[in-house]
């Protein structure tokens, strides 16, 4: 066969050359599709990321606000123990009862 006469391929030939393009038209796609998943999820998470510095925050102004408290309580009420179902506050024995009762 002559290399300078154009020859034409044969159906079977075709059917696999559109077969093989047909598959890489698929995996394009598909490779579009999981990069579209890959940013939705990215962006979730940066949304997750967000939210958890966000409750993290509140978190620790929540505990801020709570030692504050307690050292205003201590301070105002003294030592001892609150019932919070009734608000009915104890207070601790004194250091000197507390003393007493050791001897």
């Amino acid at each position: 066969m002559a290399k300078d006469k154009a020859v034409k391929f044969t159906e079977d030939e075709m059917g696999k050359l559109q077969e093989l393009q047909q598959t890489y038209n698929g995996i394009q796609n598909g490779y579009g599709q999981v990069g579209v998943q890959r940013i939705r999820l990215e962006q979730q998470l940066a949304d997750l990321n967000n939210a958890e510095a966000g409750m993290r925050s509140q978190f620790e102004d929540t505990q801020t606000k709570e030692r504050e408290f307690v050292q205003s309580i201590n301070k105002k009420y003294g030592d001892g123990n609150l019932d919070v179902n009734t608000g009915e506050f104890t207070p601790a024995p004194a250091a000197e009862e507390a003393s007493d009762k050791t001897l």
